[in-house]
């Protein structure tokens, strides 16, 4: 299985975003151990498919936190460019279907990310800037 976390120095992991990744991960627990432990946990695009199944002592990672990933408008978007619906699953319509979550996006193709903790997710492949300056800020750099 191709897995491929970009570690960003002691106590921190970053996600690298990617279609293939996002069929890959979706039962990975490499989110969760790294959030169980106390990193912070950067998720963008459609690598924040794995916080869909990701469990932290038993209970989704995602309970009780806002964050944000790949948008319905955007998948719908890429589908009707292609000519055929790209993804097995949309992140969105997924994650609206978990209780105890705030699954939030912004405008289609909109820079957007979100830090709850020590989770910070962005939305697509424009919001990596958004994504790293939360990392930053998180590190308190």
């Amino acid at each position: 299985m191709f897995v491929c976390p970009t570690v960003v120095g002691a106590g921190k992991r970053f996600f690298p975003d990617g279609v293939r990744l996002k069929l890959e991960l979706i039962d990975e627990c490499l989110a969760a151990q790294s959030y169980k432990v106390g990193k912070i946990t950067a998720v963008p695009c459609h690598a924040t498919c794995m916080l869909l199944k990701a469990k932290v002592d038993g209970k989704l990672l995602v309970e009780g936190k806002t964050w944000t990933g790949f948008a319905s408008s955007e998948e719908r978007y890429a589908g009707e460019f292609v000519g055929k619906r790209i993804q097995p699953f949309w992140i969105e319509e997924e994650a609206k279907k978990l209780a105890g979550t705030n699954f939030i996006v912004a405008g289609r193709f909109k820079a957007h990310a979100l830090r709850d903790g020590n989770l910070i997710t962005g939305q697509q492949q424009y919001s990596g800037t958004a994504v790293a300056r939360l990392v930053i800020e998180a590190l308190g750099i």
